[in-house]
């Protein structure tokens, strides 16, 4: 069993949370450790405690804030999860709809291929609502983009800011 320390409370210390959670995992009740919404301080702070095996923060194609976490578990081989990974807005949902119709494919599709593309240790769990949903989503991880493709996504992120 793995747990995942969802957001650090403001009034509890970081490392007495992560050190609890060490405590537990000594006892045999956790067998690893994943932290939620958080900095890569954060995250260095408990891998000094605990390994650390996995990181979930917001992220999508247009929503990159946490593209330095991305970066940081990347170096340090710690799996990321990105939550709401289909997030786009109005400009995104044009072009994400503009590649897909290119291709012939759904643009949810084209958004977890970005994903996908962007790093080896990422591990988007997309919510689905059908069986359908659930193979278009498989499918999405033999879709690759082109560099082009790729790149013109990429900066989706700037114009949004």
């Amino acid at each position: 069993m793995s747990t995942q320390l969802h957001v650090p409370d403001p009034v509890v210390p970081l490392d007495a949370s992560i050190e609890t959670l060490a405590n537990i995992q000594s006892e045999g009740k956790i067998r690893l450790v994943g932290l939620s919404n958080v900095m890569v301080e954060h995250i260095e702070r408990a891998r000094k405690i605990i390994p650390i095996v996995s990181v979930q923060n917001r992220y999508s194609f247009a929503d990159r804030e946490w593209d330095n976490v991305v970066d940081y578990c990347e170096r340090n081989g710690v799996a990321f999860i990105p939550w709401f990974p289909l997030g786009a807005g109005r400009v995104a949902g044009r072009l994400l709809e503009r590649i897909a119709k290119a291709r012939q494919v759904k643009p949810i599709q084209i958004a977890l291929a970005w994903l996908l593309k962007r790093s080896s240790i990422m591990l988007p769990i997309p919510g689905t609502s059908s069986i359908t949903h659930l193979a278009e989503n498989i499918q999405a991880a033999s879709l690759q983009l082109s560099e082009d493709e790729y790149l013109e996504l990429t900066g989706i992120a700037e114009l949004a800011s």
